[in-house]
Order: C-alpha cells, then structure tokens, then sequence
C-alpha cells in the first residue's frame, strides 16, 4: 500500500490551519487535491466572484506546483458551486483560460447552497509525472 504524503504551497493559506486539512495528499503517483477556495492569505474570501474563482484557481495552482504537476498533469475536476446558474458564464471563462484546449479534464459541477463563506471551489486529482 502506497504511503499517504501531505502537500502544501510554499505559501500555505490560515484555512489548513484554521480548520486542520492538507492542501493534497500524494499516494503513489496521484495526488489528491483538497478543494481549493478563493481564499486570500489570510483565509477570508476574495469578495468579487470573477477575482475569488481565479484566486481559487491560482491557490490549486500553488498547490500543484508543491507536488512538481501543472494543471496539464489534471485527470479529474469538480467544482461545487453556490449559484450555477448565475455563476456558470463566469466559471466558464475563467476555465477557458486555463483549460484552453483539448483534452480537457473530466469534470463534475456540483450545486451547493454553503460553502463557509465561498461562492466557488475546486477540487482535483492529479497524476504525477515522473521525475526525469
């Protein structure tokens, strides 16, 4: 059985402290990435929708780039959100410029009516590549 390895940016955020969670656990070659938020440094939500799901974005990037993957390294996507219907437009564009072409990610969006003060989060798994 593969050993579990917590993960972290270099520049952790106060929610893994605050509420006791790894960013990602690596087991094996796949690393799994706990939701991700638009939380500034300080743990609060980025107040604009567009600027919180691009910061949601830039955290799960930091996070990635702990564990030597991109967002090319992406297998699976899902994304909880607090308004899908007035928020999708939104999350689409800002996916656009990340997930620019194909093959994209498999991907879940998923309905939610709380998510602690967030109105979008990120959640994936990743496969690691190898170290060449």
């Amino acid at each position: 059985m593969a050993q579990r390895e917590a993960i972290f940016p270099a520049d952790r955020h106060a929610l893994y402290e605050e509420h006791g969670y790894s960013a990602a656990i690596r087991s094996g070659d796949l690393l799994f990435v706990s939701g991700q938020v638009g939380s500034l440094k300080d743990g609060t939500a980025e107040p604009d929708f567009r600027r919180q799901v691009e910061q949601a974005f830039e955290n799960l990037k930091a996070t990635l780039a702990a564990a030597a993957c991109t967002f090319d390294d992406i297998v699976d996507v899902t994304t909880f959100h607090t308004d899908p219907e007035n928020q999708f437009g939104t999350i689409m564009a800002v996916k656009q410029q990340i997930f620019g072409s194909p093959p994209y990610p498999n991907w879940t969006a998923i309905g939610v009516n709380w998510l602690a003060g967030f109105d979008f989060e990120i959640k994936v798994i990743a496969r690691i590549p190898p170290k060449s």
